[in-house]
């Protein structure tokens, strides 16, 4: 058990090393062929100001104006050193940058991938009990809409109702304006969560939902449970021991696989409630061309999507011995 653990691990490592390569060429390559100046975007406001000189020595400062396979090779050693660069736009280190946004982020997601776990394996659970009821109809019609539904859109709507026609929740920023750090308490940091964390569950809800429903029901038509019943085995008891069961560790699986999904869908969160993420400093990157700062959060991200594909391949395994035991035969 413990040699076929350390084996997928090895595996995953160098399918991970070679992601992580690929992804930084094609996305520094985006970059360089991208029509935002970033030397225009970093001056900003004093571009009337600023001659062709001073421009020159700015894209001299950055190395704008080496050639791309000498910035990429410099970039990636000193990357190899630890040293993920300086971002033009907050002139800090990548790596404060992330550090400082990366709880807020982290936090954020949690909440929205276990309250869209619960919730969604709840309702499909339901769905799936009272099959072709309004019950079943309400939920499906839910989940159908939702999962045609942007995030962004979503998001829009709450902000809306709750912050702006009943003003229970504050429109946006990760903690109220004006206030001093130090006075900002626990009970704040909550409430200016509440509004993104809902937007990315309610979005995350659907296909969790719509999968457990459909695995309940092919259970519970399954020629085991009919042999169960025939024992005298009924109601919760028949569903816990023997329904419950086979759908946990598949929707287990599919919430691990959709750490994709949920990292898009919190770049579209935190651009619309201007909650202080890694989303939101995505965005700016990307749109004021601060390569080194772009580069740190498209790994960061990298990891974070690799991680749950990973640990959902892995729990797939666990689930059907059959896909371990046809790698090894083909190995």
């Amino acid at each position: 058990m413990l040699q076929e653990v350390a084996v997928f691990i090895g595996k995953k490592l160098i399918r991970f090393i070679a992601l992580l390569a690929s992804v930084s060429i094609i996305t520094f390559g985006l970059v360089a062929m991208s029509p935002i100046d970033p030397v225009q975007s970093y001056i900003g406001a004093d571009v009337m100001r600023v001659g062709a000189e001073q421009r020159q020595e700015i894209a001299a400062y950055w190395g704008l104006d080496r050639p791309f396979t000498e910035r990429f090779l410099k970039w990636g050693a000193a990357l190899l050193q630890g040293d993920m660069g300086t971002s033009m736009i907050y002139r800090e280190p990548v790596t404060d940058v992330i550090a400082d946004r990366f709880m807020n982020s982290v936090m954020l997601m949690a909440f929205a991938w276990l309250l869209s776990g619960v919730i969604g394996f709840t309702a499909g659970v339901a769905a799936a009990l009272r099959k072709d009821s309004w019950l079943d109809r309400i939920i499906k019609s839910y989940c159908y809409t939702l999962a045609s539904t942007p995030a962004f859109w979503v998001g829009l709507l709450l902000m809306m109702i709750f912050a702006v026609w009943l003003g229970w929740l504050p429109v946006g920023l990760g903690v109220p304006a004006g206030v001093l750090a130090e006075n900002v308490t626990v009970a704040d940091h909550i409430r200016h969560m509440i509004l993104p964390v809902l937007t990315l569950s309610v979005v995350g809800i659907a296909p969790i939902a719509l999968h457990t429903r459909q695995k309940l029901i092919d259970v519970m038509d399954s020629d085991f449970i009919l042999f169960a019943r025939a024992r005298g085995e009924r109601g919760w008891g028949l569903l816990f021991r023997h329904g419950l069961r086979n759908i946990a560790l598949p929707a287990i699986t599919l919430q691990f696989a959709s750490f994709g999904e949920l990292f898009g869908g919190a770049v579209l969160a935190e651009q619309v409630f201007s909650y202080p993420g890694l989303g939101q400093a995505t965005v700016e990157s990307g749109l004021r061309g601060d390569v080194p700062l772009l580069m740190g959060l498209v790994l960061c991200s990298t990891l974070f999507v690799f991680t749950g594909n990973a640990l959902a391949d892995y729990f797939y395994r666990i689930v059907d011995p059959r896909l371990r035991h046809g790698k090894e035969e083909r190995a």
